[in-house]
């Protein structure tokens, strides 16, 4: 019977041969990502055509004084509102039905388009055409549509 097995010996590679296995493994990744690494040259070739690469190397390599000025500009109040802002009208927008949006966004494209031709016609508006208008069904539509949107304006103010 033969003897057991008391060191086992862990085969050590040499730095030569790390190197030549790290750089096998490096070519097997360039081959298996090739497109994306070609995208990738150009990108930075046009960056580096357009100048951008010098400004990136110069940002960073005064990062600490450009991340105190982005700092500086991004705590300003006017910033922070915008933010808040900008966050509430999200907020705003998860709540309203997108067609309702879509239609309403048409609609006063539309609006505008006749507001300007009537702009350019500059005729005068008195007080037996504003009788007259209100009995167009489009005209009483928006109204009642501002009416509402007034009324619910007013509902939400109360709160």
């Amino acid at each position: 019977m033969a003897r057991p097995i008391q060191t086992i010996q862990k085969a050590e590679l040499t730095e030569e041969e790390k190197k030549i296995q790290s750089l096998e493994n490096l070519l097997s990744g360039v081959a298996q990502n090739k497109d994306s690494l070609l995208e990738t040259l150009n990108l930075l070739q046009e960056l580096h055509d357009s100048g951008m690469m010098d400004a990136l190397g110069s940002l960073l390599k005064a990062k600490e004084s450009a991340a105190k000025i982005a700092v500086g500009q991004l705590t300003r109040k006017p910033v922070t509102n915008m933010i808040n802002n900008a966050m509430a009208a999200g907020g705003i927008l998860t709540e309203l039905d997108p067609e309702t949006t879509s239609k309403l966004a048409k609609s006063m494209t539309a609006g505008l388009k006749k507001a300007e031709q009537g702009l350019k016609a500059d005729t005068k508006f008195g007080f037996f055409d504003l009788m007259k208008a209100m009995k167009d069904p489009d005209i009483n539509r928006a109204l009642g549509f501002g009416f509402n949107l007034l009324k619910g304006i007013g509902e939400g103010l109360k709160e």
